[in-house]
């Protein structure tokens, strides 16, 4: 018998908002400020989702840890003044988070960002009922695909693995999701294909979050 899901668990940035142009504009705001020549928007874009050290390795096509962070210290100053208000929920987002909350769902994210600026858009947007709890990079010490978020979620909701669903938009989230033995829904408003999550178990693909409150559970 199909049944939906008590716990529902999201990614965030291209999950539930669109931060794609604001992102872009932080590192190309980063880079010009540490002398870096400009980088293509396509593969700027294709870093979202990922950890920061790691995006930031691939962009500069570096692994030198000091330079990271000194990087990544420039971005979240330059962030702080672009980040928030240039997020944007996708339009069908908080109408499914609403229809997930009158089912009696519990929801949450896990998220790659930091938790304050998830927060932050959240209380700004007047939505911040709509979420019981939220995991970003600071409170684990190790990010997707690794499922330490993930398994911190459940152990803070008490709810068992099959009652759970986590929705993303990148591959370490379906892999995240796997290795945290979940059900994972994908949603296309990423930058990873249908066939790319093709590979890895998966509930659902589906275009959007929009479509998540009807993903049941056999």
């Amino acid at each position: 018998m199909k049944k939906y899901y008590s716990l529902y668990l999201f990614d965030f940035d291209l999950t539930l908002v669109d931060t794609t142009a604001v992102i872009v504009k932080c590192f190309h705001k980063t880079m010009a400020a540490m002398g870096f020549p400009r980088k293509n928007d396509k593969n700027l874009a294709r870093l979202i989702g990922l950890p920061m050290n790691e995006a930031v390795g691939i962009a500069l096509n570096t692994q030198d840890k000091d330079l990271i962070d000194c990087f990544c210290h420039t971005y979240t100053e330059i962030a702080d003044r672009y980040m928030t208000a240039g997020t944007h929920f996708y339009p069908e987002t908080l109408p499914a988070l609403q229809k997930l909350r009158e089912n009696g769902a519990k929801i949450g994210i896990v998220s790659s960002k930091t938790a304050s600026r998830i927060e932050e858009k959240l209380q700004k947007s007047h939505c911040q009922h709509l979420i019981d709890h939220v995991i970003g990079c600071q409170e684990v010490a190790t990010h997707k695909p690794d499922p330490e978020g993930l398994l911190k979620a459940l152990a803070y909701f008490g709810v068992p693995k099959e009652d759970t669903l986590y929705t993303g938009d990148h591959l370490v989230d379906a892999q995240a999701a796997a290795a945290a033995g979940l059900d994972f829904a994908a949603v296309l408003t990423g930058n990873t294909s249908s066939y790319a999550f093709q590979g890895l178990p998966h509930r659902a693909i589906v275009p959007n979050v929009g479509h998540i409150p009807h993903v049941m559970k056999f």
